[in-house]
């Protein structure tokens, strides 16, 4: 049997023999699983004594991870997500569970591990940071957010999901330190463990992107400092621009690049920048704008 087909862009017919189409199919089959194997192969789970590892999971990439974690895929798809693997640890009936959720950058696995913390958890060293709360050791390095987690309450297993955290860490390596972005947020009334990266439409709007959020509370006041970092002036100048124009006309100028805007979202906020920086406070009042110049001119 013959095929004959037709490829509308340049006209030209062909005849392809059924037997040679398969053969196409079954290589491009296998060209794909092959693919999917070796990727699979970037993550070699450590052997932790005692427990028998399982990895028969799938390679989870964007197109089927809410096959997996369903309708929380979409948080983790908002920071640049690239892949994850998971294992089992077996003893008995005590499991341990480990995924690995590769991001695009360590940015962004700061972004989704700090969306999912909570000041409230035991944090201890472990990657970049990482912390401990009911059965659940979660922590981020390199390029990597990683969650482990049992529903044993022994605590031999617990001591050996640790120990597993730990040569998980040790094996991927990678950035071990916190955003450099981080830094820039003055320690006067900062909230400690609450910082955050924000990938994808801060403050509600969409062309406001890739931010650094640190929570503060000074006296009764309670604020929230983003920090924008552009790719060039230009760019950090036409952002700013943006965001004043679609709060309307009612702007104070407080300083040069400095304003205080009416956002219909969030209420008052005074926003400046500088060369590729860009500063928003959200929570403060008009009368309140000395303590935004404060936090503004130390960060920029």
């Amino acid at each position: 049997m013959f095929l004959l087909n037709f490829w509308p862009e340049n006209c030209i017919y062909s005849v392809v023999n059924i037997k040679d189409m398969k053969r196409l199919v079954s290589l491009f089959a296998t060209t794909v699983l092959i693919s999917v194997t070796s990727l699979a192969q970037e993550i070699t789970f450590p052997v932790l004594e005692g427990f028998r590892k399982q990895t028969n999971y799938p390679v989870y990439v964007p197109d089927n991870l809410w096959d997996f974690i369903n309708g929380a895929a979409d948080n983790y798809l908002a920071y640049d997500f690239v892949d994850l693997h998971v294992a089992e640890y077996k003893k008995g009936r005590q499991v341990i569970k480990i995924e690995i959720y590769r991001h695009r950058n360590n940015t962004n696995a700061f972004g989704i591990y700090s969306s999912e913390r909570s000041p409230s958890f035991r944090f201890v060293n472990l990657g970049a940071q990482g912390y401990i709360t009911d059965g659940v050791i979660n922590y981020f390095t390199g390029d990597y957010y990683v969650k482990l987690r049992t529903f044993s309450g022994k605590p031999k297993v617990h001591r050996a999901m640790e120990t597993l955290a730990r040569r998980t860490a040790a094996m991927l390596g990678g950035e071990t330190e916190m955003p450099v972005t981080l830094a820039l947020f003055p320690d006067e009334g900062k909230k400690i463990n609450q910082e955050a990266y924000i990938n994808k439409s801060v403050l509600g709007h969409t062309f406001l992107n890739n931010a650094f959020r640190a929570d503060y509370e000074a006296g009764p006041d309670r604020f929230s400092i983003y920090v924008f970092e552009h790719e060039s002036d230009e760019l950090c100048r036409e952002t700013a621009e943006k965001y004043l124009a679609v709060t309307g006309i009612d702007q104070v100028e407080t300083g040069e690049r400095k304003y205080l805007v009416k956002d219909g979202y969030n209420g008052q906020i005074f926003v400046a920048w500088q060369d590729r920086r860009m500063v928003v406070v959200s929570g403060l009042s008009f009368d309140q704008a000395d303590i935004a110049d404060k936090y503004i001119s130390q960060i920029l």
